[in-house]
């Protein structure tokens, strides 16, 4: 049963982390003016950092009988909050600080952002690992 429930787990977190990271937010910049899309994306990632970070712990904790699934999806969720209360704060701040018209601000933008989107690729590549895994 806990087998069960943790293949789920992560295959909820694999389709929803593919789903949300390759259709969901390009789609928003596609679709929507600038002007409200980066609004409202910023409105969503918190939501989807704190639930990304959530199903790897739920995860590491129905896989404790593989402690190395346990580890690496334990690892992923501290990724995730990571993401949720470090990366995003200071890259919404520092893209204020880039609108606002402070030149230096772009280069950390970029360079947080490119961290934060390569965190949530190898989180990807972890979910979809830890699924072949079981």
């Amino acid at each position: 049963m806990i087998e069960i429930a943790s293949s789920l787990t992560l295959a909820t977190l694999f389709g929803g982390m593919v789903g949300f990271s390759f259709l969901f937010s390009p789609l928003v910049f596609i679709r929507l003016p600038i002007e409200v899309a980066g609004p409202f994306i910023r409105q969503v990632f918190p939501a989807y950092f704190a639930a990304v970070a959530a199903l790897f712990a739920l995860g590491a904790v129905l896989s404790l009988s593989q402690p190395l699934i346990a580890v690496v999806l334990l690892a992923m969720s501290l990724l995730g909050a990571l993401n949720l209360f470090g990366l995003m704060p200071a890259i919404n701040r520092l893209r204020d600080r880039e609108l606002a018209g402070d030149a230096t601000a772009k280069k950390r933008f970029d360079l947080l952002h490119r961290l934060s989107v390569a965190i949530n690729f190898i989180q990807i590549l972890a979910a979809g690992w830890a699924i072949a895994a079981l």
